[in-house]
């Protein structure tokens, strides 16, 4: 079932919601600048064991609307509670990828883990903020040429081999965001960080991060893990920044084992 919440008046932010009745539900925070069909390979499998499976898109990407301001940290995680709310969602897992990451932890604090009982973080944005030589470059070439960003990006996320296909398929849900809020996101992202969140955290906690990360580095896993009291961290020791796709078998395996 697909659907728009209003998160602040004038703004929708997209939802797609599998299995409505599983008895186990998951929330995905997707990473940027990416979408919810990036976890397409857990939508097609985790429902056929009986997890109601949610997929948001943040505002200025996907299927979302697109304005052109409210990209701190705070007022997207306002918009996962609005997202929250609407759904009347109870007792859920939150899981967050890469700055989703960074969005799910904000969201624990700002809203008092309001909904939900257990985390799952992937590849996560913390505990620092992107460094500011990355992020501008990052920037720059967003209000450039954005294809030519995304394709980089595609580069670095992976692992394993992938298929031009699947590389044109990823690059494809990456240039469904607007520019402008790819280039606003990456400056929250800069400016901003959830270190000081971290240890305020207290729902059970799974960090899973691939080794081989190029994006965020395992060290800020290791780091992660240290500052969220009673976390358990999983390495994948054949993935890069995507590990739900570089392992996607095991990173299901590991997930379902979590929330049971």
């Amino acid at each position: 079932m697909e659907s728009f919440v209003t998160v602040e008046p004038g703004v929708r932010v997209f939802v797609q919601d599998l299995l409505p009745t599983g008895n186990k539900t998951i929330l995905f925070i997707h990473g940027w600048p990416l979408s919810h069909k990036q976890f397409e390979y857990q939508y097609d499998v985790l429902p056929s064991m009986g997890v109601r499976c949610i997929g948001m898109d943040w505002r200025g990407f996907g299927n979302s609307d697109k304005p052109y301001t409210g990209y701190s940290l705070d007022r997207l995680a306002d918009d996962i509670r609005a997202v929250i709310d609407a759904k009347q969602l109870q007792n859920i897992t939150l899981a967050g990828h890469s700055a989703g990451g960074a969005l799910a932890v904000r969201y624990m604090t700002r809203h008092q883990g309001h909904g939900v009982t257990k985390l799952v973080l992937i590849d996560a944005q913390g505990p620092g903020s992107v460094p500011q030589q990355a992020a501008n470059s990052f920037i720059a070439q967003t209000l450039s040429d954005r294809p030519a960003l995304l394709v980089g990006l595609t580069n670095q996320f992976f692992f394993k081999y992938i298929t031009a296909p699947f590389s044109d398929w990823f690059f494809q849900v990456g240039l469904q965001g607007a520019g402008w809020a790819t280039a606003a996101v990456m400056a929250t992202l800069r400016d901003q960080n959830v270190r000081n969140d971290l240890p305020q955290i207290n729902v059970p906690t799974l960090i899973i991060h691939g080794i081989h990360d190029q994006v965020v580095p395992f060290a800020n896993a290791q780091e992660m893990h240290r500052l969220i009291r009673g976390s358990i961290l999983v390495p994948f020791q054949y993935s890069g920044h995507a590990s739900f796709l570089d392992e996607r078998e095991r990173f299901n395996q590991v997930v379902m084992q979590f929330i049971s």
